[in-house]
């Protein structure tokens, strides 16, 4: 649902000269993050933000390109730039950026993905009610056997999704939820797309998921962390021992270009 910028329309914000883009840029960030402009909003026209601020044209499409860049905005030609201030598409795109700049491979990444489950069994262990540990060993149980490829991919993200989620930390769960999609599909990615080969990557991780879940179910935060970690270990090695992941590391210095393309297609896509 969207919102008109009905209230403050006509307000004068205008703002010193000296990279006047940015200082605009500035204030309908805080604007938006403030909650003043929440998700869904509609922004002013370009010819009424030109005229609070007391400056072109131009220099509000500079700020609103920037906004947009940023993932706090998206412009629909035709009828208008709203907000899309979004938490996962923010973390998303600073973590895609992150890897891009600094050409990082899975394993680095694969390996932040541990440590923050890490925390979120060892805050589960003690935060997630009898109900919610439940939820997690259902989605567990879906993965005991692996025989559809689409269903397993929506499993599997269900699966490390709940775990992060039951944590009870919104912060942690967001960056679980990116991260572990990305890991779901490089992982789909890296078994070629072959049912035998997907079915020994997401197969051969079920009793790791499972003893994860008991851990939890045991609410010994001690055992729940050494679970993850037996976890995260035994991904990586799955994942890094497909034959297309042998292809990739005799052939590219790294994985920086597929997990940035991954990256790219998750912040493109209307789902993630």
């Amino acid at each position: 649902m969207s919102h008109d910028d009905t209230s403050g329309s006509t307000t004068d914000r205008r703002i010193g000269r000296g990279r006047i883009a940015d200082r605009i840029v500035d204030d309908l960030k805080e604007r938006i993050l403030s909650g003043e402009m929440p998700n869904g909003w509609r922004l002013p026209a370009e010819r009424e933000l030109a005229d609070q601020y007391g400056v072109s044209g131009a220099t509000v499409r500079e700020a609103v390109r920037v906004l947009a860049t940023m993932g706090l905005v998206s412009v629909h030609h035709g009828s208008g730039t709203f907000v899309t201030a979004e938490s996962d598409t923010m973390i998303g795109m600073s973590i895609a950026s992150v890897v891009r700049l600094e050409g990082l491979g899975a394993t680095e990444v694969l390996g932040v993905l541990g440590a923050l489950n890490r925390h979120a069994a060892k805050l589960a262990a003690v935060e997630a009610t009898d109900a919610e540990i439940a939820s997690l060993r259902e989605a567990a149980d879906k993965l005991a056997v692996v025989d559809n490829t689409d269903r397993a991919i929506e499993d599997l993200r269900a699966f490390m999704r709940r775990l992060a989620e039951i944590s009870h930390n919104p912060l942690l769960a967001a960056l679980c939820r990116f991260l572990s999609d990305v890991q779901v599909e490089l992982a789909f990615e890296m078994s070629g797309g072959r049912v035998s080969e997907w079915r020994r990557v997401a197969g051969g991780l079920h009793a790791d998921r499972l003893a994860v879940v008991e851990a939890l179910e045991s609410r010994s935060a001690a055992r729940a962390v050494e679970a993850v970690d037996a976890h995260t270990a035994h991904a990586v090695d799955l994942i890094l021992s497909t034959p297309q992941a042998k292809k990739i590391q005799h052939s590219d210095p790294g994985y920086a270009r597929l997990l940035a393309g991954l990256l790219k297609t998750r912040l493109s896509s209307p789902a993630h």
